[in-house]
């Protein structure tokens, strides 16, 4: 590998899904700092449908950003302050006032298929002095070539990293790998590629492995896994993995280990895991935030979440459409 590994932590934007988004400002603090002090490479904070993203459709978080972000930056002594941002949920105003906040970094996410609505905010951003990531959600919906595609023209937006983020958890691994592959085939050598796996088929750290392999070195992961579905690939199991291969990040693994199992899992309301219905999210392709809406609409209307998320699934739902899974359950209740 020609690039250092850089591993991001996403606990407390991913993570928020899990717990509908209620973090305090005293345990995003908490853990930021200690995230920092375990030496990840970056800590990612916002609503969990970035900046901006409280709002009925999403659900309203317990802060705001600009509460959760202040205070962190200046107290921070390794990691880069990181952020996402959604084009159409939040605009380069609110991108400005989380630069002013001390953010160092952001991703701006886009569908896998609609890399162009996200030029107006890599430039800014990259105009504002920040590291800029592309973020093409739900990349199992796009062929390889076709996503190699969209990467290329977010690279062409002035992004310094482009992702892979499987956030349905779908994707195994020759499904990664060419991906990977088909980035590498059309980026620049200086434009690093970017793995984002959600672990619903269990394949969160074998999924970021193999792009590893291939030739992705930035890393997602978070605290035993916190985040949308049955979460993203588990930081401490990642660590733990690398280390293991001799890839030895920075990372401290007994303090991430520490973290996950004494301060995060306390926090699940629902348990972060593989079971019946975060499966069925990666088995039928589903947008993995999906699923604690679709377990309300299920509950409401006595209907099995499976099925719920199967009808999701074979109408392509994507990301953004969470004020549909009610219209669905409807749907399936009247038949």
């Amino acid at each position: 590998m020609t690039n250092k590994l850089y591993i991001q932590d996403v606990t407390l934007r991913d993570g928020m899904h899990a717990i509908r988004h209620q973090y305090t400002k005293e345990q995003i603090m908490e853990i930021a700092l200690a995230l920092d002090k375990a030496k990840v490479d970056a800590i990612e904070i916002s609503h969990g449908d970035g900046l901006m993203g409280g709002s009925f459709n999403y659900g309203f978080g317990a802060n705001t950003d600009w509460e959760w972000l202040e205070g962190i930056s200046e107290k921070l002594t390794h990691a880069k302050l990181t952020t996402l941002l959604l084009p159409g949920i939040a605009t380069i105003h609110d991108l400005k006032k989380a630069r002013d906040l001390g953010v160092e970094s952001v991703r701006i996410a886009t569908h896998c298929t609609e890399a162009d609505i996200s030029a107006q905010h890599i430039e800014a951003a990259k105009n504002m002095g920040m590291d800029v990531g592309g973020f093409l959600m739900m990349a199992h919906m796009n062929e390889p070539k076709k996503l190699a595609e969209q990467a290329k023209l977010m690279e062409s937006y002035g992004a310094d990293c482009v992702y892979i983020t499987d956030s349905a958890g779908a994707m195994l691994m020759d499904d990664v790998i060419n991906r990977v592959k088909a980035y590498k085939d059309i980026l620049k050598p200086e434009t690093e590629i970017g793995i984002h796996c959600h672990h619903n088929l269990s394949l969160g750290v074998a999924n970021t492995i193999v792009a590893m392999q291939h030739g992705a070195t930035r890393l997602d992961a978070s605290l035993a896994g916190m985040g949308a579905g049955a979460g993203n690939a588990p930081l401490e199991v990642l660590i733990a993995c690398l280390k293991k291969m001799e890839i030895h990040p920075n990372c401290d693994l007994y303090q991430l280990m520490d973290l996950a199992d004494d301060v995060i899992r306390p926090l699940q309301t629902r348990p972060v895991q593989v079971d019946r219905e975060t499966l069925s999210l990666g088995y039928a392709g589903v947008y993995s935030s999906f699923l604690l809406h679709s377990e309300r609409a299920a509950k409401r209307y006595g209907l099995d979440t499976r099925t719920i998320l199967q009808e999701l699934g074979e109408r392509k739902m994507v990301g953004g459409q969470e004020d549909m899974i009610v219209d669905v359950a409807l749907d399936m209740f009247g038949k």
